[in-house]
C-alpha cells in the first residue's frame, strides 16, 4: 500500500530525494517483492537525472532469475522509453537476454520493450521478427506479440506477386500451436492480410470453424467475430461455415449469437433468404438496440444484394419499425429503408408507405422530418401521389411545430411538382390562413 501511495501521490521535487533513499534500499532488499515494487514505483517518480544513478541497478533486475524483479524491471522501461528513450535503448543486450527467459511474463514484456525501442528501425524490426520466428519464444503472450509483429513486417514488405508472402509460413504454422490465444491470433492476422486470397483465407477459416463449437463462450465469440469480418470481404470463403453458425443463433451468449446471424446475412444465398427472416423474429427481442443496429445493416446489405427479395426483407424492416426502441434504432432503420427506396426502384411504393404508417405514431422529430423531407422528395414521382397527402396532413394538425413546418413544406412540393393536387393545396393553404388567423384574433 505504501508504495502505491507514493506512486500516486507523485511527491514534489523537493520531497523526491527522501523517498528514492527510501526506494533505492529496498532495490536492494533480500525480499524479491520489495525490490520489484521498488522498481516499478521508483521508475515513476524519477527524472533523467536520477536514473542514471540507478541505470546500473535496473540493466541487473531486467536480468535476475526471480521473474517478478524482471517483469518489474522491463514494464519500467517501457515507461521510461517515453520520457528517457536514450537512456533505455542502452539496454538492448540486457533486454535481449530477456527475451530468451523461461518465463512467460519476462519474455512477453521483454519482447515488448525490445520492439518499441526497435520500432523505428524497419530493418531491425525484420530482423529481430527473423530471428524470433525460428522457434525460440515459448510463452503463448510472447507469441501473440511476434504474430503482431509479423504481420506489420508482411504489411509494409508489400504483396509478392507470383511469390509467397514473406513470414507467411511462419502465421501458418501458428495455427497449430497448443495455446488457443496463439491460433486465434494467427487466424485473424492471417484474414486481415492486405489481398490475402483464398488458398490463404483456408487453413485460418478451417481453424475459426472448429472453434465454432467449442464449448468455450469467447472462443466462440472470438471465431464468429473474425469470420465476420472476414464475411464483408470474402463471404464465399465463409460458406463452409454456414451450418455451424446457424447453430449459434439459439446461443444463450447474445453477442456470439448476433454475430453469426449479420454473418449469415453476408454470406447466404437467395434462397436462403426466407429461412434467415423467419429466424430473426424471435431473435430480435432478445438483444440489445446496439446489436439490432448491427443486424439492420447486415439486412440492408442482404436487400442491395438480392434485390427481388426486397418485399420480404422490406416487411421485415417495417414490422421493427413499429417495435419499441431508441432513436439510434429507429434511425438506422428509417435510414435503411431510404437506401432501399433510392437503389431498387420496385420497393418506393411499399418503402414510402411503411414510413408513412410510420410517422403516423412517431416519437422522434428528427425522424418526422427526416422521413417528411424525403416523403416531399419522393412522393410526387410515384403513381399516385395523392395517398400520402392525408399522412401529411395529418402531421400538421397533430405535432409539434417543427414537424407542422416540415409537413407544410412537404406539402407545397406536392402541390408545385403535381397538377391535380394544386386545387387541393390552395385550399389547404387558405384554411390554414383561417387557422392563423383565428388563433391570432383570439
Amino acid at each position: 500500500m505504501v508504495y502505491l501511495m507514493i506512486k500516486e501521490l507523485s511527491p514534489s521535487a523537493d520531497e523526491v530525494i527522501i523517498v528514492t533513499s527510501s526506494l533505492m534500499k529496498d532495490m536492494n532488499s533480500k525480499t524479491d517483492m520489495y525490490r520489484a515494487n521498488a522498481i516499478r514505483v521508483l521508475c515513476r517518480i524519477i527524472d533523467s537525472t536520477l536514473l542514471t544513478q540507478i541505470e546500473r541497478y535496473l540493466k541487473q533486475a531486467i536480468v535476475d532469475k526471480n521473474p517478478v524483479v524482471a517483469s518489474a524491471a522491463l514494464v519500467s522501461g517501457i515507461y521510461l522509453l517515453q520520457t528517457s528513450p536514450e537512456v533505455v535503448k542502452r539496454w538492448s543486450n540486457e533486454v535481449q537476454e530477456a527475451v530468451q527467459s523461461r518465463a512467460a511474463l519476462v519474455q512477453f514484456h521483454a519482447l515488448a520493450l525490445l520492439h518499441q525501442i526497435r520500432q523505428n528501425d524497419r530493418l531491425a524490426v525484420s530482423k529481430l521478427v527473423t530471428s524470433l520466428t525460428r522457434g525460440s519464444v515459448r510463452s503463448p503472450l510472447a507469441q501473440c506479440l511476434l504474430i503482431r509483429y509479423t504481420s506489420q513486417v508482411i504489411r509494409e514488405s508489400g504483396v509478392y506477386q507470383g511469390g509467397d508472402r514473406p513470414f507467411f509460413d511462419f502465421l501458418e504454422s501458428c495455427l497449430r500451436n497448443k495455446a488457443e490465444m496463439v491460433i486465434l491470433e494467427a487466424a485473424r492476422a492471417i484474414t486481415e492480410l492486405n489481398g490475402v486470397t483464398s488458398r490463404e483465407l483456408t487453413p485460418a477459416i478451417t481453424v475459426l470453424q472448429l472453434f465454432l463449437s467449442s464449448s468455450k463462450p469467447v472462443l466462440r465469440f472470438a471465431a464468429v467475430r473474425t469470420l465476420n469480418k472476414v464475411a464483408s470481404t470474402h463471404p464465399l470463403a465463409v460458406t463452409n461455415c454456414n451450418i455451424d453458425m446457424e447453430s449459434l443463433i439459439s446461443d444463450q451468449n447474445r453477442s456470439v449469437a448476433t454475430l453469426a446471424i449479420t454473418t449469415l446475412l453476408k454470406t447466404g444465398n437467395e434462397s436462403s433468404v426466407d429461412r434467415l427472416m423467419k429466424q430473426m423474429t424471435n431473435f430480435m427481442s432478445d438483444i440489445a438496440d446496439e446489436f439490432k443496429i448491427v443486424v439492420v445493416e447486415a439486412i440492408r446489405s442482404l436487400c442491395l444484394k438480392f434485390p427481388l427479395k426486397y418485399r420480404s426483407l422490406m416487411n421485415f424492416l417495417s414490422n421493427i419499425l413499429r417495435e419499441e426502441g431508441g432513436f439510434e434504432y429507429k434511425k438506422a432503420i428509417v435510414d435503411s429503408i431510404i437506401i432501399l427506396i433510392r437503389d431498387i426502384p420496385d420497393a418506393k411504393e411499399s418503402g414510402l408507405f411503411h414510413l408513412c404508417e410510420f410517422i403516423e405514431d412517431c416519437e422522434f422529430t428528427y425522424l418526422s422530418t427526416q422521413i417528411l423531407h424525403f416523403l416531399g422528395n419522393e412522393g410526387p414521382k410515384t403513381s399516385d401521389p395523392s395517398k400520402y397527402i392525408r399522412y401529411i396532413y395529418n402531421r400538421v394538425i397533430l405535432e409539434n411545430a417543427t414537424v407542422r413546418a416540415s409537413a407544410v413544406s412537404t406539402l407545397a412540393k406536392f402541390g408545385a411538382l403535381v397538377d391535380s393536387l394544386k386545387v387541393h393545396t390552395h385550399l389547404f393553404y387558405f384554411n390554414v390562413f383561417l387557422s392563423s388567423l383565428a388563433y391570432l384574433c383570439s
